[in-house]
């Protein structure tokens, strides 16, 4: 039997939606009280969907809201939902997608999408086929309404859709999708194109089967009367031309053809969306030749689109020049992500043999790409530009001289490459007059150039450093609340690059008062906090012992905010309905901050730790579920260990099953930290360390072995099974021969340090007590060994006896056909250090 409302309760749910929409505020305070009373009543969901999908008598507006009040409560307590209100409302969307008011179809596509979301896609079977059978209806709004709920569902879950949790869909989906690209209506061609573009960039498995096909219909759709097919059409070719350009070779003049139409599209989306296609295609190798014969034509249509309209340069502010006395309006400050911290090692600059490793997965390159490969045609031209550039940057123009800042910083590598006087003095003397500007664009150009110029100088800063933290101060007082977010970056990044040369005591006294004013301002739950935070950590490492005098109240801050994050957490896990989450960026800022005390202070951050529960409230960060919490305290532990073993080491016992279970590349980042901070205890425990060995080494040998692990991973990985192997031999030198030559080649571009010469000592040590385990990969010992540049005497004299060892064993004539393998370089070494 159906569900039916309560009269009086029906007309007690309307009085409230109408009440809701009263501009008074006191009206909506008593909404809101009501709201949460109605809220303890089941239901009163069932109500809700009712207004939504039944009262046809009911305006509009009023259905709407049902509906989306609706939503909310799905999104806040679906769990606790019982099973026929669940039910009713599931059968209530689906019987009603095809509503007569597109403002309705809309509001239930989101309601179906937000259920979808919270974990139900596996538990709602009849869902997605449903879904797809309503698309098939003479009905034009059923068809409509599906699509709609269809591609919200394929942009939240994509992943999901392509997954064996659901037996993959999409096998079914994407041809379905096909078919309606050449529906009659512009609306269902459109939702169509952009549900399968949701799919492009993961190559979903499903979408490249059907490749051709795809193509083939957006090809056809190139001419669509519709502006929004013909924005997901470029949508589509900008990323197959990321994902799949060997299909779009073939056919690139004509594409080429098209986008330069669509390029000058009269819709502007359409336009913009077109312009993409330039920028992407200007990354691919193939560019010149395919693009060459065709610039004649782009050329004038890309500088016509540069043309400020009038109406342009007021809505860019272009016609406000001075206006730093003007607060921010909060919507303007988009939320800043923060990267957690990832242990890495310093590389050699560039192998002499050029055999670098050519794949940079996970570095943030793209910005030294774009400067390398577009800039070789510009640099005859940079020693005129560049000076007439700088010129600009005092432009009566407030936007010519945001667009100088900009430029400058994109040609900063080249800048740093020439002597310091020629540019490099000119542009820093002029950068930083800019980030006192006047005109707050101006100060925001200035400064993110500003923090580009530095990440490319690095030390060549030093010389300037009082005049920089001069200017970088007295922008503190002036700065209004966006570009003040900017500013924290330019400052950490200014650490980043001139490291502990910061140390001196007339620059402490410059940066650390308006930096502690700041954070003395800012309130625990303020998201100010994160940039402040990034920049005191970078500033903390930099400065080291000289930070001291500052590090209590940071530390006990950190602590702090951790201990909240972790306490309101664990209420809301136990009360979801009483309590919100926590955001846990709070916990992941402050984590990494105290990494960055602990790296800078080193031994100095004892007697913090020891006046803190910061180990017990470790232990709890390690098993959070949210990857980057894991990750964040992973690398603190590892910073630790090195600071402060004394506190670590009574928790090793408890914390080495959770590392040994977070040793899972599927999560890169977090396994990279685990494994680093494995490898720093490993140093501090010694023999010690034998009764985790087992616990470890079976899935470091995993990942050192998996194709496509990114290097970084691979490197903490070598480093740390050579360090299990200097600390207990005799329990990994059995394995020696299932890792010894991925081992050898991910460490060959490492430059020499501390952990390299830990790592190789225990290669040496374990072919001590296994030399059949490197026997067949010796080739790949010889040229790891080959790229120390100066190793210790002890270590040069194991790495003496391993080579010499060998050649006695098979004999001189065999040693000479061995080595005959070697490119000259080794050879070289070889003899040279080693007189093999």
């Amino acid at each position: 039997m159906d569900w039916q409302p309560d009269e009086q309760g029906l007309q007690q749910v309307l009085q409230l939606l109408k009440d809701s929409q009263s501009p008074n505020t006191a009206t909506q305070r008593i909404v809101q009280d009501k709201l949460k009373q109605l809220n303890q009543f089941p239901d009163f969901n069932n109500y809700l969907i009712f207004v939504l999908t039944r009262l046809k008598s009911e305006d509009e507006p009023t259905r709407s809201l049902s509906g989306l009040i609706l939503k909310n409560n799905v999104k806040a307590h679906y769990q606790s939902f019982p099973p026929p209100v669940a039910d009713f409302i599931k059968q209530e969307c689906l019987n009603n997608i095809g509503d007569a008011s597109s403002l309705i179809r809309a509001t239930i596509g989101i309601l179906i999408t937000t259920i979808a979301s919270k974990g139900e896609l596996q538990m709602w079977p009849e869902l997605l086929p449903q879904l797809c059978n309503l698309l098939n209806s003479e009905d034009y709004n059923t068809c409509e309404g599906a699509f709609g709920a269809l591609q919200k569902i394929c942009e939240d879950s994509s992943e999901l859709l392509d997954s064996d949790a659901l037996n993959r869909p999409l096998n079914i989906m994407i041809p379905k999708f096909l078919q309606f690209f050449k529906h009659c209506s512009p609306k269902i061609r459109s939702h169509a194109i952009a549900c399968v573009n949701q799919f492009i960039m993961d190559r979903a498995q499903a979408l490249m089967d059907n490749i051709d096909t795809f193509i083939e219909h957006l090809f056809a759709l190139a001419v669509d009367d519709d502006p929004e097919v013909r924005k997901n059409v470029c949508r589509a070719l900008v990323m197959l031309l990321e994902v799949r350009i060997d299909r779009l070779i073939p056919h690139m003049h004509s594409i080429i053809q098209y986008m330069l139409q669509r390029t000058q599209d009269h819709d502007e989306n359409v336009a913009l969306e077109a312009c993409e296609f330039w920028l992407t295609l200007a990354e691919q190798p193939i560019c010149k030749e395919v693009l060459a014969s065709h610039l004649v034509q782009l050329i004038p249509i890309l500088v016509n689109g540069m043309k400020y309209s009038e109406i342009d340069i007021i809505l860019l502010k272009g016609d406000v020049e001075e206006d730093e006395a003007v607060p921010d309006s909060e919507q303007d400050i988009k939320p800043r992500f923060h990267k957690s911290r990832t242990v890495t090692l310093p590389h050699e600059a560039e192998r002499p043999d050029g055999s670098e490793d050519a794949e940079d997965d996970d570095d943030d390159d793209a910005l030294s790409d774009w400067n390398l490969s577009c800039m070789q045609g510009m640099v005859p031209y940079l020693p005129e530009l560049i000076p007439h550039l700088i010129q600009c940057l005092s432009d009566k123009k407030a936007l010519v001289r945001s667009i100088a800042c900009w430029t400058l910083s994109r040609y900063a590598h080249w800048v740093v490459s020439q002597p310091p006087d020629m540019h490099l003095k000119p542009l820093m003397t002029e950068l930083l007059k800019r980030i006192l500007d006047g005109n707050k664009r101006v100060q925001e150009a200035a400064c993110s150039a500003f923090a580009t110029l530095e990440e490319e100088a690095c030390t060549e800063l030093v010389p300037y450093l009082s005049y920089i933290l001069d200017t970088l101060v007295f922008a503190f007082g002036k700065y209004q609340h966006k570009n003040l977010l900017i500013l924290y970056d330019a400052i950490g990044t200014l650490a980043d690059s001139v490291g502990h040369h910061l140390n001196q005591p007339e620059y402490i006294q410059k940066l650390m008062p308006p930096l502690i004013q700041k954070w003395n301002e800012l309130k625990d739950e303020d998201k100010d906090l994160f940039p402040l935070l990034e920049c005191l950590s970078s500033v903390a490492t930099a400065l080291q012992s000289g930070f001291l005098p500052y590090c209590e109240p940071v530390y006990q801050r950190c602590v702090t905010l951790v201990q909240k994050t972790l306490a309101q957490a664990m209420m809301y896990t136990q009360h979801p309905e009483q309590y919100e989450a926590p955001d846990k960026d709070f916990m992941i800022v402050a984590l990494d901050l105290l990494s960055g005390l602990a790296e800078g202070l080193g031994g100095h951050v004892e007697q913090l730790v020891a006046r803190s529960n910061i180990m017990t409230l470790l232990f709890q960060c390690m098993q959070d579920s949210m990857p980057e919490v894991r990750q964040s305290s992973f690398a603190l532990l590892g910073d630790l260990t090195k600071a402060c073993f004394i506190h670590v080491k009574p928790c090793i016992a408890e914390f080495m099953p959770i590392l040994g279970t977070n040793l899972n590349p599927e999560f890169i980042s977090v396994c990279n930290n685990a494994t680093w901070a494995i490898g720093e205890i490993c140093m501090q425990m010694g023999a010690e360390m034998q009764p985790y060995v087992q616990m470890v080494l079976n899935n470091l040998v995993e990942i050192i072995n998996r194709p496509n692990t990114p290097k970084t991973l691979l490197e903490n990985t070598a480093i740390t099974i050579g360090r299990l192997g200097y600390v207990c031999p005799q329990e990994v030198a059995p394995m020696l021969q299932q890792f010894i030559r991925p081992w050898c080649t991910s460490l060959r571009n490492i430059r020499d340090n501390e952990e390299k010469d830990s790592a190789f000592r225990g290669i040496c040590m374990m072919i001590g007590v296994n030399p059949g385990g490197v026997v067949q990969d010796f080739i790949f010992f010889c040229d790891a060994v080959a790229s120390w540049v100066s190793p210790k005497d002890d270590l040069r004299d194991m790495f003496y006896k391993i080579l010499h060892g060998f050649k006695d064993q098979v004999g001189e004539d065999n040693w000479q056909q061995f080595s005959e393998q070697f490119p000259p370089l080794l050879k070289e070494r070889l003899a040279a250090f080693y007189g093999v």
